[in-house]
């Protein structure tokens, strides 16, 4: 102990308050928080807590809603365009045959020539069966959806500016979506 307090006598009766210590009554009042403070009724509590528990629920029933649209969205698209793959697949071959033909004269007659003419046709057909069309490019207005211009040549009477004047590469369209742009050649000012 130090010897300042040694020299204090400690008397039990004494009242040591200063001013700015509260007294005891003072902090009993203040501790005595149950006055103010009003009780939870626990009905009303369980009313709180089933509410926010319905809308929660509300909102994890309206999240299913939304991912099973988004999952049938998607299982239409790959039903509808599941085909796509293939038919891109197949494109190119169709092409093979055209620049084969290409070198065929128009009034042979030989067992090749007709196979190869068989073949595109029956080809053919299987792709537009499943929805493919070619895009109509030569003659038409440029339009970059469908078409990729490969190079250009100065306007004329015949091939006004932005119109198609050739195509390079045919382009085709499965259903509503662009299959492969066609390659064209497009009058430019």
């Amino acid at each position: 102990m130090s010897e300042e307090n040694e020299d204090v006598p400690l008397d039990e009766s004494s009242d040591v308050h200063d001013d700015e210590t509260p007294a005891f009554e003072e902090v009993e009042e203040q501790m005595d928080l149950s006055e103010h403070v009003e009780p939870i009724d626990p009905l009303e509590e369980a009313i709180q807590r089933a509410e926010t528990a319905e809308k929660e629920i509300a909102y994890k029933d309206a999240e299913i809603q939304n991912v099973r649209k988004r999952l049938m969205a998607e299982k239409s698209a790959l039903i509808q365009y599941g085909g796509m793959g293939l038919a891109r697949r197949m494109i190119p071959i169709l092409n093979d045959v055209d620049r084969a033909l290409s070198q065929v004269e128009d009034d042979d007659e030989s067992p090749i020539a007709q196979g190869l003419r068989l073949l595109r046709n029956k080809l053919w057909r299987e792709l537009e069966a499943d929805g493919i069309k070619a895009i109509e490019a030569k003659g038409q207005e440029f339009n970059p959806a469908t078409m990729e211009a490969i190079t250009t040549l100065p306007a004329s009477e015949q091939f006004p500016a932005g119109q198609v004047i050739d195509v390079l590469e045919p382009g085709y369209m499965y259903k509503e979506r662009v299959l492969r742009a066609a390659r064209v050649v497009v009058a430019t000012e």
